[in-house]
C-alpha cells in the first residue's frame, strides 16, 4: 500500500516481483477514519479478486514515532499524532510493516529498479512534498529517530540573499528544501517571478515550447536541486540518487544537475549517478510490498 497525499495505491506482487493486481483510490484528505476505511477496502478488494491472503506493507508520509508509536512528520497532517499502525492492524487482523514512502521508493529501486546492485542508494520523492530515503546493502536505513533521509526539512544549502529567509514550511520553519523543490514550491517560485499561476506540469510544458520565463524557472529549480543534493553527497556519498514523484519527469534534470553539483561537493570529482526510476510512480507501492521478504508472514 502507498498512502499518498492525493491517492492511495495498492499492488499485489508474487514472490518474483510480478504484479498480480493494482488499484488506486483518491485519498480522503483531512479524514482519518475514511483513510483507514479506504486502505482496508483496497486490501479486501485485491485479496477477494485473487482469492488469497497476503502480507501487507504500507508506505506512508512521515514516520511512526519510536516514542509513542503514532504518526509524526507527515505532510498529510491529519495523520499526525494518530495510532495508524494499531488501528490498521486491528482492522486488517494481521501484523503490518510500515515505512516512510520515500524509503519504500528507495527500496524498490534498489531491489530491482534503476539502482539494483548499488551499495548505497538515496531515493528522492519530488511531489507535493520533498522526501528522501536511504538504502544501504539492500536494506532501509531508518536511524534511531526514524528520520534518515529527511533532507527536505533541512534549510536550502548555500542560500542567496534573495532566498532568505525562504517560504514558510508546514513544519514551522522557513526556507526548507521542500519549500523550494516540491511541486508547490516550483509553482510558487514561478508565480513570484512572473505573476503566472501555473502548476509544475504547466511550467514544464511552457518550457518545452521555449518560453523563456518558464525556462528561467527550471534553471533556478535545477541549480537549487544541485545545491541540495550536493549536501546529501557530502554526508552520505551514495552510489546512486534516484528521483521519484511527479517532478522526476523533468527529463532535463538528469543531465543538468550533475553538471552543477560539483561546485558544492567536497571532492575533486563526483561519481554519484543521478537516474530516473525504473518503476515510475509504482516504485513506492512496490517498495512497500518488499518490506516483507518472499515467504515471510
Amino acid at each position: 500500500m502507498d498512502l499518498g497525499g492525493t491517492k492511495i495505491e495498492a499492488i499485489a506482487l508474487d514472490d518474483g516481483g510480478r504484479t498480480l493486481a493494482r488499484l488506486r483510490r483518491p485519498t480522503p484528505r483531512e479524514d482519518y477514519d475514511a483513510t483507514l476505511e479506504a486502505i482496508a477496502s483496497l486490501v479486501g478488494e485485491i485479496e477477494g479478486s485473487l482469492g488469497m491472503r497476503g502480507t501487507v506493507g504500507i508506505g506512508m508520509p512521515g514516520a511512526l514515532s519510536r516514542a509513542t508509536g503514532r504518526v509524526k512528520n507527515a505532510n498529510s497532517t491529519w495523520l499526525n499524532g494518530r495510532p495508524l499502525a494499531q488501528d490498521l492492524e486491528r482492522r486488517l487482523a494481521r501484523p503490518l510493516r510500515f515505512a516512510n514512502d520515500a524509503n519504500c521508493f528507495a527500496l524498490s529501486e534498489a531491489v530491482d529498479g534503476a539502482a539494483a546492485g548499488a551499495g548505497a542508494v538515496f531515493g528522492v520523492i519530488l511531489g507535493t512534498g520533498t522526501g528522501g530515503g536511504v538504502v544501504v546493502g539492500g536494506r532501509i536505513w531508518t536511524g534511531p529517530n526514524a528520520i534518515a533521509g529527511e533532507w527536505g526539512h533541512n534549510p536550502l544549502p548555500w542560500p542567496r540573499d534573495d532566498e532568505r529567509p525562504g517560504p514558510s514550511c508546514y513544519c514551522g520553519r522557513s526556507g526548507c528544501i521542500e519549500t523550494f523543490l516540491s511541486g508547490p514550491g516550483l509553482a510558487r517560485d514561478h508565480r513570484q517571478a512572473t505573476g503566472e499561476a501555473l502548476d509544475a506540469a504547466e511550467i514544464a510544458a511552457s518550457a518545452g515550447r521555449g518560453d523563456r520565463r518558464a525556462l528561467a524557472t527550471l534553471d533556478r529549480y535545477e541549480e537549487r536541486m544541485a545545491r541540495a543534493l550536493a549536501s546529501v553527497i557530502n554526508v552520505l556519498d551514495p552510489d546512486v540518487i534516484v528521483l521519484g514523484g511527479g517532478l522526476s519527469n523533468l527529463g532535463r534534470t538528469y543531465a543538468s544537475v550533475p553538471t552543477l553539483w560539483g561546485a558544492w561537493v567536497f571532492s575533486d570529482r563526483v561519481d554519484t549517478r543521478l537516474v530516473p526510476p525504473r518503476h515510475g510512480d509504482s516504485s513506492g507501492v512496490r517498495g512497500a510490498a518488499w518490506l516483507w521478504a518472499p515467504g515471510e508472514g
